[in-house]
Parts: structure tokens; C-alpha cells; sequence
């Protein structure tokens, strides 16, 4: 079975004026030609020939066609991803998604009106009416309510899409709503940044707190290295200690005073660094 707007193994059945058709041998039991997929000459791989299989994404041209490429798109079907405003009509806005048919969000998918230039977070599914590809900004009801297999602590890819009065709105994993709190955040975070968390709690609700650093001991480590890393950087000695503004040391170390504090403790119980009254010296 062939899968609109996925990748796709399939066989080069025959080649033509314009490219190869291919299909999938695996679900064909006629000589029914009809649902053979073009992959035009502009994409064909010079030693590509009949009967040799190859990936290719498989989306719908201008006619709503299935058609094949070896381009690499910036948004599969059901994912998230952000993408650029490149066109507002009458049918709605196109965004560059990396293909030369650009994709679709009509006007009533669109969570507030899209606007030429802008970058906006969508997620792309098949309408099964017109068999099109189409994307869309109302993200809420493509994401899973069953959180049950996030496990606290653990290590998740994010994608922020929505800046918030508590913090910041992300997608967990390609599939969960989370938030990371405005005062966990201590780097600059935009909707469409992709960054690594951690999961911090998960309510009752089903609603799940995020980290964008590890909690605990294990947090600091990493950090200690971090330090030790900048001291070695700077002929050994940092102007930071526990009297220094917060926003100072996130400039100088992207963590917060808290990690810091703690990781300069270990660093000082291990003999690594001395504490002087105007920072910190690499033993």
C-alpha cells in the first residue's frame, strides 16, 4: 500500500519520456497499471532501472495527483513542523515545506490568520474529502490526551509552538502537549525551536510539566563540566559567585543560579576550583 505524504519503498516498473513509474510489487496482484506513481526525470537517480526499488516521498501535484520525489520535505504526514509563509489567497496560505508544490492551510485551519514572511507551527494530514495534503495551526486536537507512556525524568525531544503568561507551549515527542514555566526557561526559546527537555511532572489532568534541564544530581554534572570547560576557556578564573545576578551567570554559563550554586558545591567539595571573593579559580 502506497502512503500519501510518508516515505516509500517502491519498485521501478517501467521507464518513460517524462520518468519512472514506480508501484508496490508487494500489493500487486493485477496487471493494473492505474495506481502507478510517476517519479519524474528531473528526480531520477542516474543508475536507477527497472525492477530496482528506491525511497521516494509520495505527495499530490497542481492536479491532485500522486506523484513521487527524492526531495526531502520539511513536514511528513501526521508530524508537527514550523514552516514559512510564502503565499496568502482566496484558498488560504501556502507554506514552503522543501517541495515545488507548496502546502496548503486553508483559511479555516489557520488558529489565527497567517501572514507572507511569518513562521508558523502546523501539523499535516490527509483530508480524506479531496485526498489532498493540507496543514493546519489548530494544534490542540492532533495531540494525544493519553500520556501514559511519558515517564518523569525522562529525556524528550520538544518543539515550542506557543508562547504563553506561564511559559512557553511545547509538543513532547511529536505527539503530547507540554509547558515549560517562564522561570525554568533561561535561553531564549521561540515557537519553532526544537530543544531537548526532561519530564518534570505529570498532573492528574494528564496535562505534563517540562524541564529544559535534568532535575537533580544528575543536573549537575553536566553543569560542573560546563564550568570547569568555561574556567579552562578563560586562563582559569570566572568573576561569578553566589552575590552575582542571575542573568549575569545565564549569559556567561546558560544555567540558572540555582544549577550553578549547586555545581560549583561539587566542584569545591571534589578540590577542583577555589572560591575567592571576586569569583571562582580553577585549582
Amino acid at each position: 500500500m502506497i502512503n500519501i505524504g510518508r516515505i516509500n519503498t517502491l519498485t521501478a516498473l517501467r521507464e518513460t519520456s517524462v520518468g519512472f513509474f514506480l508501484g508496490d510489487l508487494s500489493d500487486r496482484k493485477t496487471q493494473d497499471f492505474s495506481n502507478d506513481i510517476l517519479l519524474p526525470t528531473k528526480y531520477v537517480p542516474a543508475t536507477l532501472g527497472v525492477d530496482d526499488d528506491i525511497d521516494v516521498f509520495v505527495y499530490t501535484d497542481s492536479e491532485d495527483r500522486p506523484i513521487a520525489t527524492t526531495l526531502t520535505p520539511a513536514i511528513y504526514r501526521n508530524e508537527f513542523a514550523s514552516l514559512q509563509v510564502v503565499a496568502v489567497t482566496g484558498a488560504g496560505a501556502f507554506l514552503n515545506w522543501g517541495l515545488e508544490k507548496d502546502l496548503l492551510v486553508p483559511h479555516r485551519e489557520q488558529a489565527y490568520p497567517m501572514e507572507v514572511g511569518q513562521w508558523y507551527v502546523v501539523f499535516m494530514y490527509l483530508d480524506e474529502d479531496t485526498n489532498r495534503l493540507v496543514g493546519s495551526s489548530k494544534l490542540n486536537r492532533f495531540l494525544d490526551d493519553d500520556v501514559s507512556d511519558l515517564e518523569v525524568g525522562e529525556e524528550v525531544e520538544l518543539l515550542a509552538y506557543e508562547l504563553t503568561d506561564l511559559g512557553v507551549n511545547v509538543i513532547i515527542e511529536n505527539r503530547y502537549k507540554g509547558l515549560v514555566y517562564a522561570n525554568g526557561i533561561f535561553r531564549k526559546v521561540q515557537p519553532g525551536d526544537q530543544i531537548i527537555g526532561y519530564i518534570k511532572h505529570i498532573r492528574d489532568d494528564g496535562l505534563v510539566d517540562v524541564s529544559l534541564q535534568r532535575t537533580g544530581f544528575e543536573n549537575v554534572e553536566p553543569n560542573a563540566q560546563r564550568i570547569l570547560a568555561t574556567l579552562k576557556a578563560e586562563n582559569g578564573f570566572l568573576p561569578l559567585n553566589d552575590s552575582t545576578p542571575p542573568e549575569v551567570i545565564y549569559d556567561a554559563l546558560e544555567m540558572s543560579k540555582k544549577t550553578f550554586k549547586k555545581a560549583i558545591g561539587t566542584l569545591y567539595r571534589e578540590r577542583k576550583i577555589m572560591l575567592e571573593e571576586g569569583g571562582i579559580r580553577l585549582v
